[in-house]
């Protein structure tokens, strides 16, 4: 889809792919089924050496994936241009999960020998990945602040092996944000590939490609699909033939195919994606007004609050701040589990992006397999609760949060 087609991103994600259905359905159908049929055995071979895999097995495309990767290309190239002045085209692959995207993400650009660059605050299953599986396959992680690009070149200059910078931003669960553009600056003069893990921001609020990324990942069971009814992750990228060749090869060989009826349910939930976006920024808005200024609470960690170090950053890049935030009780980990256990309202739950306000303790969850010695470094302390704020009404999660802070 051209997209400059739709001028609103609602519209992108309701009609993107609404007139592409067989049997004239209003709703993507569920194609639930492994395999495909063909008429004649010409017609097999045709399909085969074909570009389009995706009437054929569904470990290598399906319908239903396309109809959803094709809907997230329209949404992070929604009013973007290409270098020729044309509406950006964008391939993107549909994954089984955040972790299968990832894994094809980095084992396609990456070979023994190489090294990843990225930044100490990460989501614990990207750090897991990238410092013991990776490593295994002889692949060096580098984790340094690259907020600091005089550091951040310092080791481009020293590691000659370097040939992808990883980048999440904001950042779980601390919300650091780092300069998208500044970092794909520098690394394009070296011939470094960029990729931005984009889940908490989403292409509503932060569109990485516009800001020279060259490929960008969502653990699309989050906020593209906010309802957390399914398993998804998804992997772009803007050099078409590379992803359809040796990307797509590691994807289908990998074997992370997502499946028909979670690719449903998040095509189904990118639908309201910009007015649930809304609700969730404007409720965490108000929601870390109030615990900033709570006397139970030692720091917020929110991009919004003027006190947050990359405040400025986030501003720049996004166009509204992510509705994640974590903060510190001053009583510690006691007061942690206190506060978690009194919540009567939030949901006491893993995972982030879904519609209802999610609470969780990463040093005890998200983050169990980190050293602990590392998630301190990382910001990431034994009292530090993470809130995926949802789309309640105010009045109800404040009267929650302080009614579980009085508690502990």
């Amino acid at each position: 889809m051209k997209n400059k087609k739709f001028k609103g991103i609602s519209t992108v994600a309701l009609h993107s792919t609404s007139n592409e259905h067989d049997n004239f359905s209003h709703t993507t159908p569920i194609y639930a089924t492994s395999t495909f049929t063909f008429d004649s055995t010409n017609e097999g071979m045709e399909r085969f050496k074909g570009a389009d895999k995706t009437r054929i097995y569904s470990r290598w495309g399906n319908p239903t994936f396309v109809a959803a990767e094709k809907t997230i290309e329209a949404l992070e190239a929604h009013g973007l241009l290409n270098d020729k002045g044309e509406p950006l085209e964008l391939k993107a692959l549909l994954h089984s999960s955040g972790q299968a995207a990832m894994s094809t993400l980095f084992l396609s650009n990456l070979s023994a020998g190489d090294t990843l660059v990225s930044h100490y605050s990460l989501y614990g299953g990207t750090q897991e990945l990238m410092q013991k599986l990776l490593a295994e396959a002889g692949i060096k992680t580098i984790l340094i602040d690259v907020r600091d690009i005089k550091l951040l070149e310092k080791t481009i200059q020293e590691n000659k092996t370097i040939k992808l910078i990883h980048l999440e931003t904001p950042a779980n669960p601390t919300l650091q944000c780092v300069d998208i553009e500044a970092i794909c600056t520098l690394a394009h003069q070296h011939n470094i590939k960029v990729s931005v893990d984009n889940t908490v921001a989403t292409p509503y609020l932060q569109q990485p490609f516009a800001l020279g990324a060259d490929f960008v990942f969502h653990s699309a069971t989050k906020f593209l699909n906010g309802h957390g009814s399914a398993l998804n992750g998804v992997l772009l990228g803007k050099d078409l033939e590379f992803m359809k060749t040796k990307v797509w090869k590691w994807h289908v060989l990998l074997g992370g195919n997502s499946n028909a009826f979670d690719s449903y349910l998040l095509i189904q939930g990118m639908k309201t994606l910009e007015i649930r976006m809304d609700r969730h920024c404007s409720n965490t808005e108000k929601v870390a007004a109030f615990l900033d200024k709570h006397p139970a609470i030692e720091k917020v960690n929110y991009t919004g609050l003027a006190s947050h170090p990359d405040h400025a950053i986030a501003k720049k890049q996004m166009k509204q701040h992510a509705p994640l935030i974590s903060f510190e009780l001053k009583g510690g980990i006691d007061a942690g589990k206190k506060f978690i256990d009194a919540l009567e309202v939030c949901t006491r739950a893993v995972s982030l992006g879904t519609v209802d306000t999610l609470v969780s303790h990463p040093a005890s969850m998200t983050h169990f397999g980190i050293a602990r010695e590392e998630r301190i470094k990382y910001g990431i302390s034994d009292g530090l609760i993470r809130m995926s704020v949802g789309i309640e009404n105010f009045e109800d999660l404040e009267a929650d949060l302080a009614q579980a802070l009085a508690k502990i």
